[in-house]
């Protein structure tokens, strides 16, 4: 992995990185719309990656409050698990405008970092099973691959069971 150089430039993920000094590699493809996998598992096949290192960043409220769920691509979000995980009582998935619009970034390609605002952060606890893992780097067909300390360092992130089968 490499360290970025001055002058960032890019995704505000990859600016983020690049202003932390968080080593990390970037690994663009070439995202095809046709892709019945999700856009986790495409990136996964694409690049050769096993599934269960790339995690997809999912939008979602907590009694209201904006909250960022990132879990593996190989698993379904547990919202249940979210809520408590978040000191919360009630989870449901964000709507996609709101999300995008919070975010700065589209569906598909929703970074946990770089956001135009925090939002609080929730990672799975399988991130801690990896040296680096993947997540979007703020656009389809674009990830970025960190260490786990550096995602829930970057993110301020709770890291809990929130992911199910």
């Amino acid at each position: 992995m490499s360290r970025a150089k001055q002058h960032p430039t890019g995704t505000p993920a990859l600016v983020a990185l690049a202003a932390a000094g968080v080593a990390h590699t970037v690994h663009p493809y070439e995202h095809d719309p046709s892709s019945t996998l999700g856009y986790g598992l495409e990136a996964a096949a694409v690049l050769g990656v096993e599934p269960e290192r790339v995690f997809k960043t999912l939008m979602t409220s907590v009694d209201g409050t904006l909250t960022v769920a990132v879990v593996p691509v190989t698993a379904k979000l547990d919202l249940k698990a979210l809520a408590q995980a978040a000191g919360g009582k009630k989870a449901a998935m964000a709507d996609p405008a709101a999300a995008e619009r919070a975010t700065g970034y589209v569906v598909g390609g929703i970074s946990p970092l770089g956001q135009k605002t925090a939002h609080p952060t929730v990672l799975d606890e399988t991130i801690w099973l990896f040296d680096t893992v993947f997540v979007s780097g703020g656009r389809r067909g674009l990830d970025v691959e960190l260490a786990p300390d550096d995602l829930v360092r970057l993110t301020g992130a709770v890291v809990a069971p929130i992911a199910r089968d």
